[in-house]
């Protein structure tokens, strides 16, 4: 636990000579100032103060901000932060060394630069999102450095402290449950790993033995001595393809053996990095809102944290192009009966080379003018386009064939990305289901519409297939719009607060927890 520092009392502090006073008063505020002139925010801040400290003078606030900060920084673990960079132990031998007053305003600036990046790390994540996966189109929640410092210097220095961290439930969840699991890594882990490679009820030996093992290890079964695949561990297992996104059949197949033998140490880097995720979206969500899991391959609505719907999804096929991107937006409208209009992207990547073997290939969709106006296939040489000057676009028309179905639901964004209806129903039994070209396919999309609706009139179905079925192409907007978050989560908590894991199907926390590890964070186990 992290115990109360108290530094020694400051030089200019001390009964001296007025003018050895004033000397060392006038270092201290010298060296402030040329240490904050490196930022402009510190700058700012310490010349609003006339140079003087917030945290290295011998006042009972300075202490107080001083102890406050460093246990902050000794919680540092606990959110999953660098904890090299937050070293009390570090800081305070620092603090102590700083015997001049030109040393002491130094440090009074490298207590406030730690401060700040504390702060961001916490608040708003440790990596800049972007940067690591391109496909995370996220607008970071940053916080005016300015503001933070200033706000800090006028509040009760411990609750600001503990107010920096997301207030989401979310992290609350993970973070306890990191810490859940470090204890038990501190204990030896999960256990011998499973080494068949498959397992169905009726099985005995010591492959069994271990995966009963694993599975009390894991939460999933209660203690037992049996050593046979009986019930008792057919529904373990089946608790534990439930908390996986896997076919819960009770049977430990190939896929299953494979998270099984997951080693704890990689179930907290993705702790970890639900967190630093959760960090990047640290705003409020929307009372109400659409949460896309794409790892999960679900759709939901929630009300108050409370899912009140859900729908199984397709999202984006794992090659570059195709993957669905991670952003936020509002969701305005839906249109019922839609036309498709082919994203240039597909249609002179896939349907100008096969128009340019058959002009009657794709003979459902429409070629259109740049005025809309379709024109005869037949009187095209397609032969003399290439990617870059096809001068048409392509429409598929409304109907139960649609590519989007009969319904899609539209959040205005630079990316085209939407959700709709598909009449491609097969690919929702798939255990993993990505497909599409980056937009989302919902399963039940009718029920999704019908949910939305019934905020805003007293027959939801009706009004939806009154309009359904006049076969005409008709927007409906929202009363409230609301609030889409497109995430990507392969560690997160169910409603009654349970981990759960899924598969990295886009490989992007691989590359999250590298950065991340490369910054300083680190898996951990802890006693007690």
């Amino acid at each position: 636990m992290f115990r109360v520092f108290t530094l020694i009392a400051l030089a200019f502090a001390l009964v001296l000579p007025a003018k050895e006073v004033t000397a060392q008063v006038t270092a201290f505020r010298q060296a402030v100032a040329e240490s904050a002139a490196r930022d402009e925010v510190l700058a700012e801040f310490y010349r609003a103060r006339d140079f003087q400290g917030i945290w290295t003078g011998s006042t009972g606030r300075d202490r107080t901000r001083r102890n406050a900060l460093m246990a902050a920084f000794s919680e540092a673990g606990d959110h999953g932060l660098p904890t090299g960079r937050y070293n009390p132990d570090t800081i305070m031998a620092q603090l102590r060394a700083a015997t001049t007053p030109a040393d002491q305003g130094r440090m009074e600036v490298e207590l406030s630069r730690l401060f700040l990046q504390y702060a961001r790390d916490i608040q708003t994540g440790v990596l800049v999102p972007g940067r690591v996966v391109s496909h995370i189109e996220r607008e970071v929640p940053y916080r005016s450095r300015l503001g933070t410092l200033t706000a800090f210097e006028q509040s009760s220095p411990a609750a600001f402290l503990r107010a920096l961290a997301p207030s989401a439930p979310e992290y609350t969840r993970l973070m306890r449950e990191k810490l859940r699991l470090e204890r038990l890594m501190a204990q030896g882990g999960y256990g011998p790993t499973v080494s068949a490679g498959s397992l169905a009820p009726g099985a005995s030996g010591q492959s069994v033995v271990n995966l009963r093992n694993r599975l009390i290890l894991m939460g999933f079964m209660a203690r037992s001595a049996t050593q046979t695949y009986d019930a008792s561990i057919q529904a373990g297992v089946q608790r534990f393809q439930q908390a996986h996104g896997l076919v819960a059949d009770g049977v430990a197949g190939a896929g299953t053996m494979r998270e099984l033998n997951v080693p704890l140490g990689n179930r907290l880097q993705q702790v970890i990095v639900a967190m630093e995720r959760e960090r990047w979206i640290n705003r409020p969500r929307g009372t109400r809102h659409v949460w896309v899991n794409l790892t999960d391959f679900t759709a939901r609505i929630v009300d108050n944290d409370r899912v009140t719907f859900e729908t199984r999804s397709v999202i984006g096929a794992t090659q570059g192009d195709r993957q669905s991107p991670e952003f936020s937006d509002v969701m305005e409208f839906m249109v019922i009966n839609p036309s498709w209009y082919v994203p240039r992207s597909i249609v002179v990547g896939e349907y100008l080379p096969m128009l340019q073997r058959n002009s009657g290939a794709v003979s459902h969709i429409e070629i259109t003018d740049r005025n809309g106006r379709r024109i005869n296939r037949g009187a095209v040489n397609f032969s003399r386009f290439n990617a870059s000057n096809f001068p048409y676009s392509m429409r598929q028309p409304p109907s139960r064939g649609n590519a989007l179905g009969q319904v899609k639901f539209m959040f205005p964004n630079q990316y085209n990305i939407y959700l709709h209806d598909t009449p491609s129903q097969s690919l929702f039994a798939r255990e993993v289901r990505a497909f599409s070209h980056g937009c989302i396919r919902l399963n039940d999309p009718f029920d999704f519409a019908y949910a939305l609706l019934a905020k805003q009139t007293a027959n939801p179905e009706e009004f939806f297939q009154s309009r359904l079925r006049t076969g005409a192409e008709t927007r409906v907007d929202l009363t409230d719009p609301v609030p889409v978050h497109i995430v990507y989560r392969t560690a997160f908590t169910n409603v009654t607060g349970e981990l759960n894991f899924r598969r990295d199907v886009y490989s992007r926390d691989s590359r999250i927890w590298n950065a991340l590890a490369a910054e300083g964070v680190a898996v951990r186990a802890i006693g007690g």
